[in-house]
């Protein structure tokens, strides 16, 4: 018998099953040997929400819940948001290793070159409701991008496919700022190519009658921060979303305004917003107390609190409460601030929750 193996054994036919086991997991396929029948199917899994199935092998994110903690290809979250960029990180991502210096001149002046789109691709976005939410607006032109760059089809040329890598880290800030500026009704700001990452897509957001946009440096290394922070997360929904129909072969523009679309959702990153409209609703530290209370009545649900995944508490938060920190610091508040720090402080001394 194998050491690295489960034996079980069908209580329904009293029959024995060795199946081996790599890196802590079986494949789900040696379960259909277990039949009743030659007409049986088989013994399937079910796991509809992927609670405890893996979809494919990765060496990117690491995850331990219980112990809070969050890895990129062995690095903790925390050494790279202290030590990093956001376009160190994702090269690290992509390739497996952080960038020489070289590496890093090279790889940051191929994603700069490529944050300028179509102007016709404006002329697209002219065609959205003054009121139309951004991120709508965002799965769209990411998808539309596919009617640009028709050698995008040929993903299995890895020159094709590096090149299509360039243009979507680049383009999306882009398309996203110009989705968050029609939503306000103000001109679209191009690209300022001497400008960091986060510092330009804060001058495409931002920018109104000065000639040079400087950003705030706390601004800017916070956004950077965030970038890092939502790189990866493992088997997310939109990462499946990605999967699923990236598997097809279609191109990498049409299987990211997937993954977009999935982010969009409010049981995913769509709880952000979720998180500001609570806020809103809520309006000021005096009125947390009736909130809870709501919320303890099931009257409210308190959102922003909790995760699927992290049991004990979320690497990231701490990170982000750190930036929130220099931020605050350093700009003006926001009103919402005092109640989200009310919520937080009720919530950790609580024992409801």
């Amino acid at each position: 018998m194998a050491k690295e193996s489960l034996t079980i054994v069908d209580n329904r036919t009293g029959k024995s099953y060795e199946i081996p086991i790599s890196d802590g997991a079986i494949r789900a396929m040696d379960l259909r040997q277990m039949r009743t029948s030659p007409e049986d199917f088989g013994l399937l899994a079910y796991d509809p929400a992927f609670m405890n199935t893996a979809s494919t092998r990765s060496a990117i994110t690491f995850i331990d819940g219980d112990r809070g903690i969050l890895e990129y290809r062995g690095y903790p979250i925390e050494q790279l948001a202290e030590q990093a960029t956001f376009l160190e990180v994702a090269y690290l991502l992509i390739y497996g290793e952080l960038p020489t210096a070289r590496a890093l001149e090279q790889w940051t002046w191929h994603v700069t070159h490529h944050t300028w789109v179509h102007e016709n691709l404006k002329k697209f976005m002219d065609g959205f409701h003054h009121d139309a939410h951004p991120m709508s607006m965002l799965i769209s032109s990411v998808a539309a991008l596919s009617t640009f760059y028709p050698d995008a089809k040929q993903n299995r040329d890895p020159g094709h496919r590096e090149l299509q890598i360039y243009r979507l880290i680049a383009k999306v800030p882009t398309l996203a700022a110009f989705a968050y500026r029609h939503t306000v009704g103000r001109p679209y700001v191009y690209p300022d190519n001497d400008l960091t990452y986060a510092g330009n897509l804060l001058n495409m957001l931002f920018k109104m009658t000065e000639l040079k946009y400087k950003p705030d440096p706390a601004l800017e290394r916070a956004l950077d921060v965030l970038f890092i922070l939502h790189a990866d997360h493992e088997q997310n929904c939109s990462t499946n979303a990605m999967r699923s129909v990236g598997s097809s072969g279609v191109d990498p523009y049409s299987a990211v305004a997937a993954a977009a679309a999935a982010l969009y959702g409010p049981l995913h990153g769509g709880a952000n917003e979720a998180v500001l409209r609570m806020l809103r609703a809520i309006g000021s530290t005096a009125r947390v107390p009736d909130f809870i209370r709501q919320v303890k009545a099931g009257e409210a649900k308190l959102m922003g609190f909790g995760h699927r995944v992290y049991k004990n508490y979320d690497p990231r938060a701490r990170i982000i409460k750190r930036a929130a920190d220099e931020v605050v610091a350093a700009t003006r508040p926001s009103p919402l601030l005092p109640v989200a720090l009310e919520l937080e402080r009720i919530a950790l001394e609580d024992e409801y929750f």
